[in-house]
């Protein structure tokens, strides 16, 4: 019976060592993207002022913009807030998080309009795109909410005791990503 309880122990010590190891990899790397956000934004600089841009691995033309390095410097003021709603989205562990996912489809939306050749404005009518994300986000969001404050007025637990019930802590990345499609 020892020995079971001790090889159990074992088991389950390996594991936590084995998940501590995998929250380090990812947080390092969660770290090192926050941290080169100076350098992305400033990245576009390294983008001729040339309608064309050719590089070894393709060939951009900036169409109608005139300027491969003007649409580095829009691309990257939309892509860099975009990484960092990404990163804060799946970090994020509180109730309100899924309102994240309407920025974060704004962003989406205004770079591939950026692309799209026929566009000859970037941010007109995204609003219009965007309510069918609204409409679903924001009733959920009030629906969570609702089912929050139901509980505190009924339990005598305290706000923070039911945030913390409310969230979902997935094992690894992929069932994060799973828990949303």
């Amino acid at each position: 019976m020892q020995t079971k309880q001790h090889s159990s122990k074992k088991v389950k010590s390996l594991f936590l060592q084995q998940d501590s190891k995998k929250s380090l990899i990812l947080g390092s790397i969660i770290a090192t993207l926050l941290a080169i956000v100076p350098f992305l934004f400033t990245l576009y600089e390294s983008v001729p002022n040339t309608r064309v841009w050719n590089t070894f691995l393709f060939s951009f033309d900036s169409g109608a913009w005139d300027s491969a390095q003007y649409v580095m410097w829009i691309c990257t003021g939309k892509a860099v807030p975009l990484m960092l709603l990404i990163v804060w989205f799946f970090t994020n562990r509180h109730w309100w998080y899924h309102a994240l996912l309407v920025p974060i489809v704004m962003y989406i939306y205004q770079i591939v309009s950026l692309f799209n050749d026929s566009n000859q404005f970037v941010d007109e009518m995204q609003f219009v795109y965007m309510l069918p994300v609204i409409a679903i986000i924001i009733p959920s969001i009030y629906l969570i909410r609702a089912r929050i404050f139901n509980k505190v007025n009924n339990v005598s637990k305290s706000m923070e005791e039911l945030e913390d019930e409310m969230k979902i802590s997935p094992k690894n990345f992929w069932e994060k990503v799973k828990q949303y499609f």
